[in-house]
């Protein structure tokens, strides 16, 4: 696997290097130990799939407040997506600065999410799914989101009018 910082300390692209012949390709999508000489947690413990029907279909910026905070792999399976992270450490050099990739099934790339950096993504084809690991179970108390389009932190999404649920539409502007 190949590992490429983001702007924002922590966050990883990680592309696969996939062994090649005549039937395809094999590639590993995981390593505890690979990840761990990255020094990235290499604790996942949950594992969830994400369906989207449309194009436009917004999900996020979610995250999970401590002492639940959680790390998370996101690989996009089928369809493609703009992935997004913000920085919601207060000690970072980058607090309040957001990142973006395009995963795709065709482009195979993940993305590593370290703790305290919301995430959320925007699905730029029908039928796209996602893929997550996560380095915490889900605690429905602990869950938290931030805006969408909050100007605080003031993301590019690609497509102007997202197709979201009631509660990530909602969710509070960022405050200080």
């Amino acid at each position: 696997m190949i590992f490429t910082e983001t702007k924002l300390p922590g966050a990883y692209v990680i592309e696969i290097a996939p062994i090649e012949d005549s039937r395809g390709f094999f590639a590993r999508t995981w390593c505890r130990d690979e990840f761990a000489r990255q020094g990235l947690n290499s604790s996942l413990v949950q594992c969830n799939v994400s369906f989207n029907r449309k194009r436009g279909t917004l999900r996020g910026l979610h995250y999970q407040a401590a002492p639940y905070g959680e790390c998370k792999l996101i690989r996009c399976t089928q369809g493609a997506i703009y992935d997004v992270i913000v920085d919601l450490r207060p000690c970072s050099p980058t607090f309040k600065s957001w990142a973006s990739v395009e995963l795709t099934a065709a482009n195979r790339r993940m993305l590593y999410v370290p703790e305290g950096v919301a995430h959320g993504f925007q699905t730029l084809a029908d039928e796209t799914e996602v893929f997550y690991q996560m380095s915490q179970v889900y605690h429905p108390e602990s869950a938290r989101g931030v805006r969408w389009n909050d100007s605080a932190f003031a993301v590019q999404w690609p497509i102007a009018c997202p197709i979201m649920n009631q509660r990530d539409a909602a969710y509070p502007l960022w405050k200080e």
